[in-house]
């Protein structure tokens, strides 16, 4: 109540029109690629507010690569771990932070141009609307000390940044292994007080494994309106479109005998799903002190998927339709106090969610018994007030809380049963920052705070035979870093941190009622270095390493045995970097790499229980060349050796064993890109 008393009598204060003494310099970020370019105005909700570990990825690397997903881009970043389920529209997800991308618990906030972008569970299908070539830049947000997101932002937070403003014309066409074709145009014009941008995708694949082709398609247009300096509204809209088979996953023997194969049993799994999402946007200088944001949204899924997991399980029918609804909004004001910089933030968000999963068991995609039919409601609005105080020209401090609350109720519509949501109460969240500039190009920082999980799904709800509210499983998380750029030529930052939860829950992923179960309380913590130079005019380089061990502290009364062991699919190692040659006239030459440790497949920590598969070390190679001031042609080699990774789960129907499904070889892709 004393950081709240202080800022409300500040802000009721007449502040000194005098000139402000310039702010301390911190910077925690880490680039891969060009800076992103940030064309909103004002300060409000933005991300430079924070004190943590910020990586961004350029938009010149996002906009050259060839890649199946963007979210294979994010992999680019330090310490991120990318699942690649490699099934279909089902194809990946990335996490951080000891988080493995099971879709058990999805620990990660996911923004499109700052609009809330997960499914009910957490997933992030809402990626696979944003192609390449459209992407600004991407934006990683780590840890807990981030005040701005509260739903899902269990670990952090990324926002996929697209083209805004300007005037283009960029078109990109590309051909390659596995009978691959894509197409891609963004266009941008402005002239006076608006702008547009528009944007096309179009993939067309028969992909490296049997059964496995997909196509899809990807339409936006964003529209802004600036009448003044301190004005600007804007209005975005997204559609997507997608078909795809799924090869199924494969025993061992025969991923090891023949990785392209696929099951006769999957022959008639495939999904069909369409995604929308929808935008206002308003931001706005109220005066020289303070700025307003603001942001309205609608997301749309619909997904209808056909899938066998093995040859014991039945094929089944997922339907999932989901209508999201909400808004976000911060006012931010900035003054002196007694002369000392100080900033204050208020902010907030409301998300309603009305969703329906349906399943059933099928033959062949013909209906056998119905196993799920739910529909449920969800509401989660939240509130924040943050500070941002500079006692000294080298020291920031920064203090924020955030409040959650959780509304809602659930129908099995199979029954005819209802249930409340659970009680979750008012959910609190403290945090602070702080960062300490001691010498020009050098930021000391560290954090302290909380974020939250709940149930997702039916989890969220007191469904019969519980009869006890489930609490929130609160995540209580440090980090201590450095970063030094004392030059443009290097740039460096090593973090350590931290993450304790206190009942975490991961769903049953083939469970028909969608229920979860306790995994316990959990601990992990980890080192991430990272550094980016230019040791020449036409070369840089940049490497990342991350260690990180994600344990159960206290295991559920029903599995005490996992106590100290092990969260499955995290790997205590992950490594990443590149080169970029562009001292040859019109040539440009790419390297970069990536790899991980293996992982258990189950918390169980035993052979019995699949053991440790997920070890991998991938090279990829890209050469351009300028063959017109306006074209460029590419070739790119995505698994330059043609090593083999695959993504590996246990399956504990009979007979329990792994699955496998295997990674694409190596893949070349040739591109042609014209630019005006």
């Amino acid at each position: 109540m004393a950081l709240v008393a202080m800022m409300m009598g500040a802000c009721l204060a007449q502040s000194a029109r005098a000139e402000e003494p310039a702010p301390a310099q911190t910077d925690t970020s880490f680039h891969v690629g060009d800076p992103i370019i940030v064309t909103a105005r004002g300060m409000a909700g933005a991300s430079s507010n924070v004190i943590t570990s910020v990586d961004r990825l350029g938009g010149n690397l996002a906009q050259s690569a060839n890649v199946n997903y963007a979210w294979e881009l994010v992999g680019r970043l330090p310490g991120v771990l990318v699942t690649n389920f490699n099934q279909g529209s089902t194809s990946g997800k990335f996490s951080f932070r000891g988080f493995n991308g099971e879709g058990e618990i999805n620990a990660v906030k996911l923004l499109i141009d700052g609009l809330p972008a997960n499914s009910n569970d957490g997933n992030m299908p809402y990626i696979d609307m944003v192609f390449p070539l459209d992407i600004a830049g991407i934006e990683v947000v780590r840890g807990t000390a981030d005040p701005r997101s509260g739903l899902h932002a269990i670990a952090g937070s990324a926002n996929m940044i697209t083209r805004s403003g300007g005037n283009y014309i960029d078109a990109k066409a590309s051909a390659g292994s596995f009978a691959t074709y894509e197409g891609q145009v963004a266009v941008g014009h402005e002239k006076g007080a608006f702008s547009q941008n528009y944007s096309i995708g179009y993939r067309d694949a028969q992909g490296y494994r049997a059964h496995g082709a997909l196509d899809r398609l990807a339409l936006s247009g964003k529209w802004g309106f600036a009448p003044s300096q301190s004005l600007r509204l804007g209005a975005s809209a997204r559609h997507y479109i997608s078909h795809a088979q799924e090869a199924g996953y494969l025993t061992g023997a025969t991923a090891a005998a023949d990785p392209r194969a696929t099951n006769g049993y999957n022959a008639s799994d495939g999904d069909r799903r369409l995604m929308g999402q929808y935008g206002l946007t308003l931001d706005a200088g109220l005066s020289d002190r303070i700025d307003f944001s603001a942001k309205a949204y609608a997301n749309l899924l619909r997904d209808d998927r056909y899938v066998r997991f093995s040859s014991g399980g039945s094929q089944q029918r997922r339907v999932t339709s989901e209508n999201h609804y909400g808004a976000l909004a911060a006012l931010h004001w900035h003054s002196t106090l007694a002369g000392m910089p100080l900033m204050a933030e208020v902010g907030g968000d409301y998300q309603a969610q009305d969703n329906v999963s349906l399943r059933y068991n099928t033959l062949n995609r013909v209906p056998v018994t119905q196993t799920r039919d739910q529909h449920f409601i969800l509401n989660v609005g939240g509130a924040y007030l943050q500070a941002i105080v500079e006692p000294l020209p080298w020291l920031k401090i920064t203090p924020a809380w955030r409040w959650d609350k959780v509304s809602g109720h659930f129908e099995n519509r199979l029954t005819g049963s209802k249930a409340p949501i659970n009680d979750y109460g008012t959910i609190s969240q403290p945090k602070i920052s702080l960062a300490a500039t001691p010498l020009d190009g050098v930021t000391l920082y560290g954090n302290w705070g909380k974020s939250f999980q709940i149930g997702v799904g039916s989890g969220a709800y007191l469904i019969a035979p519980r009869v006890a509210n489930l609490a929130p499983s609160i995540n209580t998380g440090w980090e201590l870093g450095l970063r030094y750029a004392a030059s443009k030529r290097l740039e460096t930052r090593i973090a350590l941190w931290q993450q304790n939860a206190s009942g975490e829950l991961k769903r049953k992923l083939n469970d028909p009622t969608g229920d979860f179960e306790n995994l316990g309380a959990t601990r992990r913590r980890g080192l991430d270095i990272q550094i980016n130079g230019k040791p020449a005019a036409s070369l840089s380089a940049w490497a990342t390493v991350s260690f990180q061990k994600a344990v159960i502290v206290t295991a559920d009364p029903a599995t005490p045995q996992y106590a100290g062991n092990q969260i499955d699919h995290v790997p205590q190692f992950l490594w990443s970097g590149g080169l970029d040659y562009t001292g040859l006239s019109r040539l440009r030459l790419s390297l970069w790499a990536n790899g991980q440790s293996s992982y258990w497949l189950t918390p169980a920590n035993s052979a019995a229980n699949g053991g440790k598969f997920g070890r991998y070390q991938l090279v990829n190679a890209e050469a351009a060349y300028q063959v017109h001031p306006h074209a460029e042609a590419a070739v790119s080699v995505k698994n330059l050796f043609n090593g083999y990774y695959e993504y590996v789960w246990w399956d504990t129907t009979s007979p329990a064993q792994p699955l496998h499904s295997p990674g694409e070889g190596r893949a070349v892709t040739v591109s042609l890109r014209v630019k005006y």
